[in-house]
């Protein structure tokens, strides 16, 4: 029996960024989405995700989500089959980027939602492509959708999320890392970083992609976390990477 596959949105996203992957991976799983709109950090966003998550469950996260699943990984490790993290950073965050997400928070606080989408999701997130605009124009209508107080709760559940490296050393499953060759904010150096971590841990680097792979090269996304879905589980007996 295939296992169920718990889909985990990043700022200001919702079904629609994995909706490529979900409609092929649909046919063969059960798909269950958990967009991170209550709790103020990390933790407590993890925490409301796995109380209504299935009982044993595939997991994949982009950026915010892919936060949270680390978390989740972190709390019940067992009810885990593997997880795929996209676009996703394991180290706290930078001084300097918590300032700026400071900054995007009181654009939205001042009725200014429009322009704090803008400057999460630049045009410069995303590889150069004729279907650049389409994407940016989703994001703004899935940022509208969800709302200031959404985006408030989740850009000061980034600013707090905890360093998770410890969490990755110890993950005795499969973990994929799904980085777009040219993302700005998450680079693939981070991401090859967060792979090397985890014990099973592997790295697929999606040309022509930037921050957010499943959208901007959706089939190359979704034949990569089929193969991922389709592979062996790990033993968990191995000891895991010294800390």
């Amino acid at each position: 029996m295939t296992d169920p596959i718990l889909f985990i949105p990043g700022i200001l996203c919702d079904a629609r960024i994995f909706l490529p992957q979900i409609v092929h991976l649909g046919v063969k799983h059960a798909i269950h989405i958990a967009v991170p709109g209550t709790g103020e950090t990390v933790e407590q966003m993890a925490e409301r995700v796995l109380a209504h998550a299935p009982a044993r469950f595939a997991l994949v996260g982009c950026g915010l989500g892919g936060d949270i699943a680390l978390d989740i990984l972190r709390r019940d490790l067992d009810r885990v089959t593997r997880v795929a993290l996209i676009s996703t950073d394991p180290l706290a965050e930078a001084p300097t980027n918590a300032a700026a997400r400071e900054a995007r928070i009181v654009a939205a606080k001042s009725g200014r939602l429009k322009e704090a989408i803008l400057q999460e999701y630049p045009p410069e997130a995303f590889a150069q492509s004729p279907w650049r605009a389409d994407i940016m124009a989703l994001m703004q209508d899935m940022g509208l959708t969800l709302g200031e107080g959404v985006f408030m709760r989740q850009s000061r559940a980034s600013q707090r999320r905890p360093d998770q490296q410890k969490t990755l050393r110890r993950a005795m499953l499969p973990v994929l890392v799904i980085a777009g060759q040219s993302d700005p904010i998450t680079p693939v150096r981070r991401q090859d970083f967060t792979s090397a971590l985890a014990p099973y841990g592997k790295l697929v680097v999606i040309p022509d992609a930037g921050h957010l792979p499943t959208l901007e090269q959706p089939e190359a996304v979704t034949a990569a976390l089929e193969e991922f879905l389709n592979g062996p589980l790990m033993l968990r007996s191995v000891k895991p990477k010294p800390a």
